[in-house]
């Protein structure tokens, strides 16, 4: 079943990047954006973690803390960060629990095949844990930005 907003977003950890085990009780106090794409090093994906990368610092500015989670593996999640410079972590979701969880996983079709796939998505968790936006379905351009502009707002 997926989070509806305005519902606290239940605890949970997994494997990121830097070595780090990310756990979304640690960030109580700052608001959350989880964005969920598809794989690392493609070209929508790329640009996407691109446009977070290039607002990190108006993220922050706004109280608000970045992860790109995928089904990657923590390997292709370091080279993909370090190759694209991107200043916050990405979490590795290989048993797709954390994708269970937010109900990313859809069918999708690609050459005219049918296969499950992460759904671009993206969720903005307020500073008590509560779930106060979703994007699904996100096409790229100008994502980020109306994401920093939910973000900003939230944060008053």
């Amino acid at each position: 079943m997926a989070i509806s907003v305005g519902q606290p977003v239940e605890d949970f950890t997994a494997e990121a990047t830097s070595d780090t085990t990310f756990r979304l009780s640690d960030y109580r106090g700052k608001q959350v954006v989880l964005y969920f794409y598809p794989k690392d090093s493609t070209p929508g994906c790329t640009t996407e973690g691109g446009d977070f990368r290039d607002r990190a610092e108006a993220f922050a500015d706004a109280n608000t803390v970045i992860f790109g989670v995928s089904r990657d593996g923590v390997k292709s999640h370091e080279n993909f960060k370090a190759k694209q410079g991107f200043p916050f972590e990405l979490i590795s979701d290989r048993g797709e629990a954390v994708c269970q969880q937010f109900d990313v996983i859809k069918l999708k079709k690609m050459y005219g095949k049918e296969h499950l796939g992460v759904e671009r998505s993206t969720f903005l968790i307020d500073a008590d844990g509560k779930l106060a936006r979703e994007w699904r379905g996100v096409k790229v351009p100008g994502h980020v930005d109306e994401v920093l502009a939910a973000a900003r707002e939230l944060n008053g």
